[in-house]
């Protein structure tokens, strides 16, 4: 099975991987698609899930990629920005700023 074409690559670490080992990826965006297909959510509420679960695993790269990605698809700066608002309460104050921060790297490039 071939591996992914160049310009389908996520950047930084994640397009590396994928072009090292693009059988791996594969198989992982697979699976990334069987689990947005298993359920009733619509594609912009499962981006901003993703958004929120990247923010609480306090994943830089994860938040930088699910906000490129939910731009993207239409969504506003300002749905990202509560998204990590909404982090005040069960995260802390800390993690939410640090959200904000990496939405704002994506968002104010």
């Amino acid at each position: 099975m071939p591996g992914p074409k160049l310009s389908e690559l996520p950047p930084s670490g994640a397009g590396r991987f994928a072009k090292s080992f693009p059988e791996i990826w594969d198989a992982y965006s697979a699976l990334g698609k069987s689990c947005a297909e298993a359920g009733p959510l619509e594609a912009d509420t499962r981006r901003l899930i993703k958004l929120a679960l990247a923010i609480g695993a306090r994943s830089e790269g994860a938040v930088h990629s699910h906000t490129r990605q939910a731009l993207a698809e239409g969504a506003s700066v300002e749905s990202l920005r509560q998204v990590a608002a909404l982090a005040v309460t069960t995260l802390g104050f800390p993690a939410a700023v640090a959200a904000l921060s990496w939405i704002a790297d994506v968002t104010e490039e």
